[in-house]
């Protein structure tokens, strides 16, 4: 028995403490757990999902303490009661949650170590009677060291792990077991290696027949059984590979635009799981992503909250940049921070901190001019007015629209007047097409023209759209355009048709080279319905449909 007790003693001790430090490295992950067990679908115990993060520090802290306790002998009856009542507990729970698959990781070695629901309580059952021989040997657990110096021990052992406690609550887990560390690639993490293993189902089919009702179970095909079909249910009987990112997606009007901001070189996310517990943060948030939108990134928030929330957060502190919605135990797992910041690089995480870090970030700034951040936003509320009408326009729409159109071209006028064409070096990728929308739309298009094309050849705004603004002067002069993307409307529907193109053999081409993803003919039936043919058409041909039109 001594000796039993020995081994049990150093086996259990040890395992407390690392499970305790593991946890105690993330209490916020923890607290997560805990608030999983206490809803509604678990243990019903709503009352504690306040006390979650209050709860989760005292059980890590504990956790350690005890592991300290019992190998250096310390208060033995109190400890070896402790660690018995302990396991007692997790052990029903475990049990609780494998039999019940309420739980599908306990969280016992926090991200560190991953155990499914069985595993966690054949973890807790070998525990179990190593605790028991300790309580029923307790008599052999001595010490070497004074009452003293145990005492010393354990305060020490208290006061490092509330000191760490509260440095990773107040900045960030110092070893990150997430899928989310940094120098992580998000897509990477969500791939399905090749020949990974397939979840596997028992589908139970049951149907009337003659006979009665039958049941016959396969594994996805559907049986040939004489009878009528009732219903179906299905058992997993085999757990497939899943990947470590799998509910990772960035929102917004229900469209996922999380692969096109992976590709983005230089991408900030703000990423704040509850906005309303973090609105006075975002005061110091702005200062931060104004810095990084002037060095060029990309900004973009990240929230569980809804759309009203959002926007009230961004127009309460003039924000510069939006919020798209992802799940919120994704936004959780992501950064233990609300909110907290991420920079990565074509969806490689760089740098990641929490609020009271953003001192920390750093912005390489890869081009010689900042952002003029005041141009920016009034350019960007220049497009919003720009298309406020254009979709579905009544005839009083197009008497208000023209009035807007009035307003926004003078103001790019003068703000081309004092800077030049406001690409992206100025304004940045996503607002160096405002101006050319304005242009675009007005009667300028001669006078700005080359403008616009020099500062497509330079790179402040997508060439394609130089093509764009070329192929409508060229069709306003009644000249063949050179890149298929104007259209107009005929007397009737099948009359409609793209305006006649320079050597339309080789068009495609062309648009390849301009920076267009599709073919003419495709276009075409983006314009003009699934059902319409393009037909190559003289500039005499459009015109005489044009005339016609105008007469009727």
């Amino acid at each position: 028995m001594k000796y039993l007790v020995h081994i049990s003693r150093v086996l259990v001790g040890i395992l407390f403490i690392i499970s305790g430090l593991i946890k105690l490295n993330d209490p916020m992950g923890f607290s997560f757990k805990l608030e999983e067990y206490f809803s509604a679908g678990v243990l019903d115990l709503p009352f504690f999902e306040p006390h979650a993060l209050a709860i989760s520090i005292f059980v890590v802290i504990f956790e350690v303490l005890l592991g300290v306790m019992l190998l250096i002998g310390f208060r033995v009856k109190f400890t070896v009661w402790s660690l018995l009542l302990m396991i007692v507990f997790f052990t029903f729970l475990t049990f609780y949650s494998a039999y019940f698959n309420k739980v599908t990781d306990c969280g016992c070695f926090g991200d560190a170590i991953k155990l499914t629901p069985w595993e966690s309580f054949t973890k807790d059952l070998i525990l179990l009677v190593l605790i028991i021989i300790l309580f029923v040997g307790r008599k052999h657990i001595t010490s070497f060291l004074g009452a003293v110096m145990k005492t010393i021990v354990v305060a020490i052992a208290l006061l490092l792990s509330g000191i760490y406690a509260y440095h990773v609550l107040n900045h960030l887990p110092e070893i990150d077991f997430r899928p989310y560390k940094i120098g992580a690639n998000i897509e990477e993490g969500m791939v399905v290696p090749e020949g990974a293993p397939q979840t596997v189902y028992d589908y139970a089919w049951r149907f009337k027949t003659n006979e009665g009702e039958k049941i016959v179970v396969t594994q996805g095909d559907y049986p040939s059984v004489d009878g009528e079909f009732i219903d179906v249910e299905t058992t997993e009987v085999q757990a497939g590979y899943e990947p470590p990112i799998h509910d990772f997606t960035i929102e917004q009007n229900g469209e996922d635009f999380a692969p096109s901001l992976l590709q983005e070189p230089k991408l900030v996310m703000v990423v704040a799981y509850d906005l309303l517990k973090s609105d006075p943060v975002f005061d110091e948030i702005k200062k931060t992503t104004d810095l990084a939108i002037q060095n060029h990134y990309k900004v973009i928030g990240m929230s569980a909250s809804g759309p009203e929330l959002s926007d009230k957060i961004v127009s309460d502190h003039n924000l510069n940049f939006k919020f798209y919605f992802t799940d919120e135990t994704a936004l959780k797992t992501i950064v233990r921070s609300n909110p907290g910041v991420l920079v990565l690089h074509r969806g490689t995480i760089e740098q990641k901190v929490h609020h009271n870090d953003l001192d920390e970030l750093v912005f390489t700034n890869d081009r010689p001019n900042a952002l003029d951040l005041k141009l920016k936003k009034r350019l960007d509320s220049i497009m919003v007015l720009d298309q406020k009408y254009r979709e579905n326009p009544t005839p009083e729409d197009w008497q208000k629209q023209a009035l807007i159109d009035s307003s926004n071209i003078e103001f790019v006028e003068k703000a081309i007047a004092m800077y030049g064409y406001p690409g992206k070096s100025l304004v940045g990728d996503e607002t160096n097409t405002a101006a050319w929308y304005v242009i675009q739309h007005s009667n300028k298009i001669d006078q700005y023209i080359d403008m616009i094309r020099e500062a497509a050849e330079k790179d402040e705004l997508p060439f394609r759209l130089y093509a764009m603004m070329l192929d409508r002067q060229l069709m306003h002069q009644e000249k063949p355009q050179l890149y298929g993307t104007q259209g107009f409307v005929g007397p009737f529907e099948q009359a409609s048709n793209i305006w006649p193109i320079e050597n339309p053999e080789s068009v495609n081409d062309r648009r390849i080279k301009a920076g267009f993803e599709d073919t003419v003919e495709e276009y075409s039936k983006r314009l003009f319905g699934d059902d319409f043919e393009y037909k190559v058409l003289s500039i005499e041909e459009a015109k005489a449909l044009q005339e016609k039109r105008a007469n009727q």
